[in-house]
């Protein structure tokens, strides 16, 4: 006779959190304008940070097959690269590029994240199925499929991230990068139901990562990687659910072996809203730095102090205190005091960021290589940077109708004097400021794009790319192929 405590072996009903993300994905349809036409922004800036990242060796060494020479039969392509691949090996390329120089969109909430860390796996797929269907004689997919699935996953990941964080138990937020890819690879894929609930069971009984390779004292390579790694699993997990493999109903809930009891202390998830399209049309675009979100209006503030710095005559080595007033995240992500070994670690520190403006006037991804960071004036300045929570900062920074990811610089000089307080509260990639970010995010598309092609080709990717209903109606594959080397 079993005792009272005894689970029983009777298979539970399917996790209402599984649930709710594939009725979202298989029956919610996305009707903002605004929605469609910030994936495209979305779309063209991530690509252009992925082909930026093929000028850095850290990065190509991680790309191409696994086995050299492999061939691909309608195998996906790789933008800026001439590998065609498998959907698993090159939703694992792209999302590698994508995430490398820290530069894509970024989602701020309970949880961090990047949502567009996603398109690796949603484009490979896409292309792999778009010229598999060219190869039978069918109709291929459009663009608007892509941007619909990017929509829908940047739901899935921010959704969840708004009230649920990861990292207080020390998993990084590229679970949620695997859940989301799983999920909108799963319908491109044509998987039925019980298949789509299987695929995003799977992606939460996996084992996630840790968070300490963002973190002192192990900061490393392995964060650029790392969402690569997790949109690729996605793609994986989506193709073995279409073989039939078996899910998990209760993964989340189990008591003793679900992930709420293993890894969230317990707890189960938090909701905010319902899923829709609201990730989409708030998410926040690096514009002027690749550095780490919290960090983005620190530096901002920073070229504002250069600037000053040079009008009146001073120089660094005039500076006897800097002080940052930011929120609670930043100080947690990015505060760090001591060495730095190498360039994850550079880009995860706000002092750095703020140093390297304020010398130089500038912050880009060549000035967290060992070169620029040899310069003892930048560990200088950084010994006088402190950084203090503001309240009101954290506030606003978790407020919904806010969303502010706010930074206040003041500057003491030697002699007693001081600079007045900058603060620049909302960063230039946030929704607030769309009208003044996005012809500059344009640009950044244009000089990536000049970094890999000639120029007759660039203009064939912009003339494709600068119109919605002109990218929209083009199959995945010419798109992708615009991008060939």
């Amino acid at each position: 006779m079993s005792s009272p405590d005894t689970p029983s072996a009777a298979r539970p009903e399917w996790d209402a959190a599984l649930v709710d993300i594939v009725d979202y994905v298989e029956r919610y349809e996305v009707r903002s304008a605004l929605a469609y036409e910030t994936a495209r922004h979305c779309l063209i800036d991530t690509l252009g940070c992925g082909l930026e990242a093929l000028g850095y060796p850290a990065c190509t060494k991680l790309l191409g097959p696994l086995v050299p020479g492999t061939v691909v039969p309608n195998g996906a392509k790789v933008p800026g690269t001439p590998f065609r691949l498998d959907p698993v090996q090159a939703a694992f390329n792209l999302g590698t590029m994508i995430r490398w120089l820290d530069f894509n969109d970024t989602w701020l909430a309970a949880e961090w994240g990047h949502p567009s860390d996603n398109l690796g796996g949603i484009l490979a797929v896409a292309d792999w199925l778009s010229r598999e269907a060219v190869a039978a004689g069918k109709t291929p997919l459009a663009m608007r499929a892509v941007l619909t699935a990017m929509i829908k996953a940047h739901e899935i990941q921010g959704c969840i991230a708004l009230e649920n964080s990861f990292n207080r138990v020390g998993l990084d937020h590229v679970v949620l990068v695997k859940v989301a890819t799983t999920a909108v690879v799963g319908q491109l894929l044509g998987l039925s139901r019980e298949e789509m609930l299987n695929a995003v069971s799977l992606a939460w009984v996996d084992g996630q990562s840790l968070r300490t390779y963002r973190h002192a004292p192990n900061t490393g390579s392995r964060k650029s990687w790392a969402a690569g790694d997790a949109t690729s699993r996605g793609v994986r997990l989506a193709l073995m659910a279409r073989t039939g493999e078996m899910g998990y109903p209760s993964v989340l809930t189990a008591r003793t072996w679900g992930f709420y009891d293993v890894s969230f202390g317990g707890q189960p998830f938090r909701f905010q809203r319902p899923y829709g399209s609201y990730v989409m049309e708030n998410v926040l675009f690096k514009i002027s730095f690749p550095a780490e979100f919290h960090g983005q209006t620190g530096a901002e503030a920073a070229m504002q102090v250069h600037a000053l710095l040079k009008a009146s005559g001073r120089t660094a080595a005039d500076i006897r205190r800097i002080t940052i007033r930011t929120q609670e995240a930043c100080r947690r992500i990015i505060d760090k005091q001591g060495p730095l070994d190498n360039p994850a670690d550079r880009d995860h520190c706000i002092q750095y960021m703020v140093a390297v403006a304020i010398l130089y006037g500038r912050l880009t991804a060549d000035d967290y290589e060992d070169e620029v960071a040899a310069d003892p004036r930048i560990d200088a300045l950084r010994e006088k940077i402190v950084c203090i929570e503001d309240p009101q900062f954290t506030k606003d920074y978790h407020d919904p109708d806010k969303r502010s990811i706010a930074n206040a610089l003041r500057v003491e000089f030697t002699d007693g004097s001081a600079l007045d307080e900058v603060v620049v509260e909302y960063p230039i990639g946030h929704r607030r400021r769309r009208a003044e970010g996005l012809p500059l995010l344009e640009a950044k598309f244009r000089s990536n794009l000049a970094r890999r092609f000639a120029p007759r080709q660039q203009q064939r990717i912009l003339d494709a790319s600068l119109e919605q209903a002109t990218l929209e109606r083009l199959p995945v594959h010419e798109y992708v192929d615009l991008y060939a080397l």
